[in-house]
């Protein structure tokens, strides 16, 4: 897959942002993410996972805003990788009105409640704030088109996996994306909980 078949504003970012063609794992992945398959996606560091994710967001909600509930909810392992992956969204949708919203501990949860549900398009998520929201009814999952995991190898933490895991089973069927550098174990018993027709896009070193 090209980016040539995206949305306009969409190629309109990557040509800002300096990205003239996919790369070999991108090429596999982006048009299986496309068909709407669920997916684990095994890459090895700088193989363009983290952009193939922020693309496949965007082209899914069609780069523009729509009513109030999430449409897309990416977990990430910490404060940090919130804040770092918001900002390579924001990267990307200068010229978009999609609402992006990070969620991480060190908040005050009454003010992530209000300002979620003011209207939200993707939220990023660290599991237990996540997990936290949910059991407040803090957030709408109703609407939820892409649910994901991004460098899923930190769920093998203590704790970490129930508060990823609980959250597809209360919420009606959506695509699913678990992107990795290798299945280890904890990714594989995903299969046992919501990923049981996943299909693997792998691309090696």
């Amino acid at each position: 897959m090209s980016f040539k078949k995206l949305n306009p504003l969409l190629k309109e970012a990557l040509n800002d942002l300096g990205y003239e063609s996919p790369t070999a794992f991108q090429k596999k992945a982006l048009p299986k993410i496309k068909s709407g398959a669920d997916l684990y996606c095994l890459a090895p560091d700088n193989a363009g996972k983290t952009t193939a994710l922020i693309i496949s967001v965007i082209q899914k909600l069609k780069a523009e805003a729509f009513e109030d509930s999430p449409r897309a909810l990416i977990y990430v392992k910490d404060k940090e990788a919130a804040l770092e992956l918001e900002q390579r969204f924001r990267d990307f949708t200068r010229e978009m009105d999609l609402r992006i919203y990070c969620a991480y501990e060190e908040q005050n949860i009454d003010d992530q409640k209000d300002d979620i549900y003011y209207g939200v398009d993707i939220v990023i998520a660290t599991p237990k704030r996540l997990s936290k929201l949910f059991s407040m009814t803090g957030i709408h999952l109703g609407q939820l088109q892409l649910f994901i995991i991004e460098d899923a190898e930190f769920m093998a933490k203590s704790g970490l996996y129930n508060d990823v895991v609980r959250i597809p089973l209360s919420i009606n069927k959506c695509q699913y994306l678990v992107f990795a550098a290798e299945m280890e174990p904890k990714i594989e018993r995903l299969q046992e909980q919501f990923m049981d027709r996943a299909q693997i896009v792998r691309v090696k070193k």
